[in-house]
């Protein structure tokens, strides 16, 4: 592996107390973040809070500026706009809390083509989510993390010990949390997309966890007269390049996602990116301290036999 640090000897575990007050910073934000959103307040896309979905083709190619352009014009300017495969193709997307009397779809339809008259259009698909749905598909993804959640204790507790297992899911929902809360300050919307990009990085999260605390239970199991904030350490710094090069990989890959790969793109690549920047920063300062500070045996994190 292509070491770019060389040999390092940072002592992490003793600015634990630093890391820990900026990690409980972001922590709070994110709860504050998934309460609000529980309770409707955030930035919710149409998935969470309903709306409608308009998928259009026309004739000739039309400029996303116009027919945003368009659409404020004529009272729909919280609509979100995004072209797809060929650029005469639009998907439009409505908020439910912009909707008055008529239908969203019928008022698209009718906007378009009171604009563009020469540029004929057909609808491809028109989709309606109400709030009730949008509720579901809340509750629906809030399980779907919790599951997560218990499923990563429950692997690190069978390949590990169960306070492994109980630091690696403190961390990884820390991430989550992070990226949440960022999310929610920035006021950027909240969709289905944005939490496969959670759920994704929890798990990338989680391998990097499960590098580190490898070599923190060799370090255990061979060093057995260091202190363990030392074994902590020395682990630490001897994957300390192997995990900043994974995650540099990672990152090279999500810059471009992130500033040009579009609209669509855009928020689950920007969260993915958070979510590698956070987790590659657990598994170093939160995680591994997080075993320091479990109760148990006096200088005992696994079982030396």
């Amino acid at each position: 592996m292509l070491e770019i640090l060389g040999r390092t000897n940072i002592d992490f575990m003793g600015k634990r107390r630093f890391s820990f007050m900026f990690s409980g910073i972001m922590v709070v934000l994110g709860i504050i973040a998934l309460i609000q959103i529980g309770r409707g307040a955030a930035n919710l896309g149409i998935d969470f809070a309903g709306g409608t979905a308009v998928q259009l083709k026309f004739e000739q190619p039309i400029r996303i500026d116009e027919a945003r352009k368009a659409l404020e014009t004529n009272g729909l300017g919280d609509a979100e706009l995004q072209e797809f495969g060929q650029d005469n193709k639009l998907l439009v997307r409505v908020k439910a809390s912009t909707t008055i009397e008529e239908k969203t779809a019928e008022r698209v339809e009718a906007v378009f083509g009171k604009e563009f008259p020469a540029n004929k259009f057909v609808v491809e698909s028109s989709t309606e989510i109400g709030p009730t749905i949008g509720k579901k598909l809340q509750s629906d993804a809030l399980v779907a993390v919790v599951i997560s959640f218990a499923g990563i204790i429950l692997y690190i507790a069978a390949r590990f010990e169960f306070r492994f297992g109980i630091a690696a899911a403190l961390a990884t929902f820390h991430d989550v949390l992070a990226v949440l809360g960022a999310f929610y300050v920035l006021d950027k919307e909240i969709t289905l997309l944005v939490v496969t990009a959670l759920l994704t990085l929890a798990g990338y999260s989680l391998t990097d966890t499960v590098v580190v605390f490898d070599r923190i239970r060799e370090n255990l199991r061979a060093r057995r007269r260091e202190s363990e904030e030392t074994l902590i350490n020395g682990a630490i710094n001897q994957v300390l390049s192997r995990t900043i090069v994974t995650s540099l990989t990672v990152v090279l890959v999500l810059i471009p996602l992130t500033f040009a790969g579009g609209d669509v793109l855009h928020d689950f690549s920007l969260a993915l990116l958070w979510g590698v920047i956070f987790g590659t920063y657990s598994s170093v300062f939160v995680a591994s301290p997080l075993l320091l500070l479990w109760p148990g045996s006096p200088g005992k994190l696994l079982k030396r036999s």
